[in-house]
């Protein structure tokens, strides 16, 4: 699902809106001194209550927000996986994923129709290691490549977060904030994306995530959808997940978490059989 003109059109107006509305409200303030106030007395300045209301509503509600997040040593998860892209939908896959925070993230890629491992992958925070089983070879590339792949700029934090169902491309740089009857949406505007954020009022969970490119030029958009949360050990965390994303070519996934566990004892491993040929 791409987005409208009319999100990214809200973003500017309401990032300028507010801009205007702390400059006049300043520029009122500064002209009521000099019509009011003599050299010898003290101005009294009334401050904007709509402003200093809505930016205390702001901070409640991301505090809220920022309990949900996922505080981890060790994940591991198994993931089936549908997608579809410009070619039509692709053969299911199962993903293993084990993570050591911030250190490293293995998946074992899984194909259910024949029941094999297909490919291995091991992320850590400056390279990427694929190894295609089926074609007996591996590849050694940098970081980067999850961006070249992905058409997204993630590194190994922003995809270790995305894994455990943390947000995203969250910025302090909120523009506004509305409340509808049963949810709350923050708009903000960072280094990469313009980010509209969906969460419910009546405890604060991410429901939807919509990123726009910031850049004019690019028509990159993406679209998650975070739903069928369980709880454990008073976690709780959202077993599925659509994303989609788009720029020149569309894909479309769908993330069903049939298992998953936080803190269990884990050691990660990644040996290459020396008959497989390195690229």
């Amino acid at each position: 699902m791409k987005l409208h003109l009319s999100v990214s059109k809200m973003f500017f107006i309401s990032s300028i809106l507010i801009t205007w509305l702390l400059a006049d409200s300043c520029k009122t303030t500064k002209n009521l001194n000099k019509a009011i106030a003599p050299k010898d007395t003290v101005a009294i300045v009334i401050p904007n209550q709509t402003i200093e209301d809505s930016i205390r509503n702001i901070e409640t509600t991301m505090e809220a927000f920022y309990k949900h997040h996922v505080n981890f040593k060790t994940f591991s998860a198994k993931i089936k996986i549908d997608y579809e892209d410009s070619k039509g939908k692709q053969p299911d896959v199962i993903a293993k994923v084990d993570i050591i925070k911030d250190s490293a993230i293995k998946v074992s890629i899984t194909a259910t129709i024949i029941n094999l491992e297909v490919f291995r992958i091991l992320i850590t925070k400056d390279s990427v290691i694929l190894m295609n089983k089926n074609k007996k070879e591996v590849q050694y590339r940098s970081i980067d490549f999850l961006q070249e792949t992905t058409e997204i700029p993630f590194d190994f934090y922003t995809m270790q977060d995305f894994l455990v169902g943390n947000p995203v491309f969250i910025d302090s740089n909120i523009v506004s904030l509305k409340k509808t009857e049963n949810n709350t949406l923050v708009a903000m505007v960072g280094f990469y994306f313009k980010h509209l954020l969906t969460i419910t009022n009546d405890n604060q969970l991410m429901m939807h995530s919509k990123l726009d490119d910031v850049d004019l030029s690019r028509s990159r958009t993406a679209d998650i959808t975070y739903s069928d949360y369980e709880t454990k050990d008073g976690l709780l965390f959202s077993t599925f997940r659509e994303i989609s994303v788009s720029e020149k070519n569309k894909l479309d996934i769908q993330l069903k978490y049939k298992q998953w566990e936080i803190n269990k004892e884990l050691s990660i491993s990644f040996n290459v059989p020396k008959n497989y040929k390195r690229n």
